[in-house]
């Protein structure tokens, strides 16, 4: 579990194939800040642009670890399969930690695209196209995670093509994560808010379930 509040910023140094079919996985070698893996252990979690992976070695001295992504993970992802790629980091969350953001579970619900990335006034207007099947789970004020970092939507327009959400960035949130290195076009891996998932399931199901306890005294 995590909050998409990010801890730190890292990059992939090296992809190794796990096989040599379309049906094996990589093995990425990060690297992190200097520090960040002080307190890691290996089989802990972390979320690497949003997706939550599985510490497989580590080597705090020089700020490197591994982990392991099968072929499922690279499809459903992006921009986790090239070397260079920059990352959000994110340890997983403790017991007495702060809830800064919201609450997230690393698992990426879909790709989206940016369709405009653009300075306004001190801050920047991020707009994603978002799959169309995601569009359910956005709404005005609702939270969304982007490449791990949880964002506030302060725009939701459906869209025959899929649903646009708009973000606004402050400056803290431009530098401090790789949210700054976007563009137009750009992938970005996208969690929909967990509350919004449940109330969705609740929707289908009706409002009266039969086989339920009664709560009445």
């Amino acid at each position: 579990m995590f909050t998409g509040i990010i801890t730190g910023m890292g990059r992939i140094a090296a992809v190794h194939d796990l096989g040599s079919s379309s049906l094996h996985g990589k093995r990425l070698d990060i690297e992190a800040p200097a520090g960040y893996l002080d307190d890691v252990g290996l089989g802990d979690s972390i979320a690497l642009n949003g997706a939550c992976m599985t510490v497989t070695s580590l080597d705090p001295a020089a700020s490197r670890f591994t982990i392991d992504i099968s072929a499922e993970s690279l499809a459903k992802t992006a921009g986790l399969g090239e070397a260079g790629t920059a990352l959000n980091l994110e340890k997983a969350l403790r017991p007495q930690d702060r809830l800064g953001g919201h609450i997230v579970s690393g698992h990426v619900d879909g790709i989206g695209r940016v369709s405009r990335f653009e300075s306004q006034g001190e801050s920047w207007n991020l707009r994603i196209l978002a799959p169309a099947a995601l569009g359910r789970f956005m709404a005005y004020k609702g939270s969304v995670t982007v490449n791990g970092v949880s964002l506030t939507v302060n725009t939701v327009e459906d869209h025959a093509e899929g649903c646009e959400i708009g973000i606004n960035l402050i400056p803290h949130t431009v530098e401090h994560t790789t949210l700054g290195l976007l563009k137009a076009g750009s992938q970005v891996n996208l969690e929909i808010d967990t509350v919004a998932r449940y109330v969705e399931r609740m929707l289908q199901a009706g409002t009266a379930v039969s086989g339920l306890p009664s709560l009445a005294p």
